[in-house]
């Protein structure tokens, strides 16, 4: 396989059935909403859900990816998990900037090469801070959201002295929505940060499961229905990125701006416009192959 990483254009279609695609922790883990009425889904949300399958490699995701990947398990470890040893981190990078991706950190932390660190940026040399090759947008809903609230009942007293009583908000969930998140793959910061195009590869393969390996009792039912992914014939983009959005962005059918309550509310699309294909390389989705 070759080492070149091409530059690509990516765009989830993300739908949502009576579920918590993102809390907002501002406000009590609600599903986040804009002020005019639109979800949320934050870049860093959907990072943590492929940063987590990837996480225990004694889970048996991880043993059945592709053998190059799990018999080289120590190149695709996680620096963005919990409990890490900030101190012997800092040692794997080195010491000099100039010999960075040379260092034990690249080689090691897959999301580091990926997605860029910010390591260091509360102190230290700045010159270790990388931008990944990779970057997500914000996820936004193609209409208003409709949050359920409810309070679970629970028969043991949920407060000390008390034998009985109404436990704090527990089910905030959105009815139905569906989001589109833009993400990019730009080889200009893969030679900076490390980035291969084995990394690619592995993230393509994550996406489609990005939400079904990661379920919750607040995050039973979250889809992605397309996850296009397009290369572009040149460095620079052989076709504007907004056009291809708005080529794969499914419409709201009737009024724009009152909640849908299922998928048959979207003119759903499936494929570029043949004047648009004609001007990248290859548009697949990763999550219909």
């Amino acid at each position: 396989m070759s080492n070149e990483i091409k530059r690509a254009t990516g765009l989830l279609v993300i739908e949502a059935v009576n579920s918590n695609p993102n809390g907002d922790p501002d406000r009590e883990s609600d599903p986040r909403q804009r002020p005019n009425g639109r979800g949320e889904i934050s870049p860093v949300s959907f990072k943590r859900k492929l940063r987590d399958l990837l996480d225990d490699h004694d889970a048996p995701f991880f043993k059945a990816l592709p053998e190059k990947f799990v018999q080289n398990e120590e190149q695709y470890r996680i620096l963005e998990h919990r409990g890490r040893d900030r101190k012997a981190i800092t040692a794997e990078m080195g010491k000099d900037p100039e010999k960075f991706l040379e260092s034990e950190f690249v080689r090691k932390y897959w999301d580091a090469r990926v997605f860029g660190n910010t390591f260091l940026e509360d102190g230290g040399d700045k010159g270790f801070i990388k931008t990944g090759a990779v970057q997500f947008g914000m996820g936004v809903s193609l209409a208003p959201i409709d949050i359920i609230r409810q309070t679970n009942t629970n028969k043991p007293g949920v407060q000390e002295g008390k034998n009985a009583g109404m436990a704090p908000l527990a089910y905030r969930i959105v009815e139905h929505g569906v989001y589109c998140m833009p993400f990019f793959v730009n080889p200009n910061y893969a030679c900076k940060s490390g980035c291969t195009a084995d990394d690619i590869e592995l993230l393509k393969l994550l996406i489609p499961h990005a939400y079904e390996m990661n379920r919750s009792a607040i995050r039973p039912d979250v889809r992605i229905r397309h996850a296009w992914y397009i290369e572009h014939k040149n460095m620079l983009g052989s076709c504007p990125e907004y056009l291809l959005f708005e080529a794969l962005t499914p419409e709201k059918l009737g009024d724009q701006n009152e909640p849908s309550t299922m998928w048959s509310d979207y003119q759903d699309k499936t494929a570029l416009p043949e004047e648009l294909r004609s001007r990248v390389e290859s548009c697949i989705d990763l999550a219909n192959l």
